[in-house]
């Protein structure tokens, strides 16, 4: 029987710093109250020439060298953004002619920072079934600072740039375990874009009136995550057949600390079970599951044979969960 596992990760975190400390210079005491519920110390720019699609190159490049293989190795590419190069066509398709994946078919995954799970769950049942299908990279990428008003809106205080990737393979041991999916749409008018699409094409009156950029209209209730993260924990305990206990390292959407620390306290489970980068990197949205799984790795978290679960929550909203062993 075919598996799907993962063989290595990447990630980009680009270099222009705009620390608290800057944001507090123009948005004050605010600052200090979001750092306290987040744990968001900083964020990282990409330069104003680059796009999305110039992050998931980087990483991907990264998560290629670490696997040993070579762009042309390829066979799908599944990228994970809110935050595309275009509308259309797929910032996918760019990312794969940039890299050089000359041989990989690729197609993009819109359910923002619930991408990377999706991404995974889907390659890993294309690879159980699909024996043309040998390594499939999945990207998490996010430059939502760019399509932002940055420097005049406070909530770009979690907007940090960003991508992580993985490689995954076809293995005759378990690897891939159990999937989790939910979404409520009634939340849709609560943080976005909404001019640019089709509800609302742009428009002169709309770019002056600021809705071609990203804006928090409704906070979101808390519950949405504090109650769903351990939903989908649960879960995908449930559809894996494990108990969460066993679970050596758990990967949350990198938004507030508080929240992480919340949800493992209603699982009767140890923050050390943990792993969070926000405090570094900032909220990186759709590319923060891949990036802080690639830091558990770097950091030496992560072992041969270990359950490794992800659990991802995006606007809109979507949810999503993953369950791995490793290799």
């Amino acid at each position: 029987m075919r598996h799907a596992t993962i063989i290595s990760t990447g990630a980009y975190l680009p270099e222009i710093e705009r620390p608290n400390s800057a944001m507090f210079e123009r948005f004050g005491e605010v600052i200090n109250k979001f750092e306290n519920s987040s744990g968001i110390r900083t964020r990282f720019y990409a330069p104003d020439d680059w796009a999305t699609s110039d992050l998931a190159v980087e990483a991907g490049k990264q998560a290629l060298k670490k696997a040993g293989l070579q762009p042309e190795d390829l066979d799908l590419i599944i990228l994970g953004t809110d935050s595309p190069d275009y509308i259309t066509p797929a910032t996918s398709a760019v990312t794969q002619y940039k890299l050089g994946a000359k041989n990989a078919g690729s197609f993009d995954v819109g359910c923002a920072c619930a991408s990377f799970p999706t991404g995974l769950n889907i390659a890993a049942g294309l690879i159980a079934t699909n024996p043309n299908l040998k390594y499939v990279m999945v990207i998490g990428a996010y430059m939502m600072h760019k399509l932002s008003d940055w420097e005049n809106d406070v909530m770009s205080f979690f907007y940090g740039d960003g991508a992580g990737a993985a490689i995954l393979t076809a293995s005759d041991q378990p690897g891939f375990v159990a999937s989790s999916f939910f979404a409520d749409g009634s939340y849709h008018k609560h943080w976005g874009i909404y001019s640019g699409g089709t509800y609302e094409p742009a428009s002169e009156e709309s770019v002056k009136a600021g809705r071609t950029k990203v804006k928090l209209i409704t906070p979101f209730p808390p519950e949405v995550n504090h109650e769903g993260w351990p939903a989908r924990m649960r879960e995908l305990a449930r559809n894996g057949h494990f108990d969460l206990k066993d679970a050596k390292l758990v990967i949350y959407t990198q938004v507030r600390l508080n929240s992480i620390k919340l949800v493992q306290e209603t699982l009767g489970l140890p923050l050390e079970q943990a792993h969070w980068v926000m405090d570094r990197f900032g909220y990186t949205g759709s590319a923060c599951l891949p990036m802080a799984f690639n830091d558990a790795m770097e950091q030496g978290k992560v072992h041969s044979g270990d359950l490794v679960l992800f659990v991802g929550s995006g606007v809109g909203y979507n949810q999503a969960g993953s369950a791995f062993i490793m290799p």
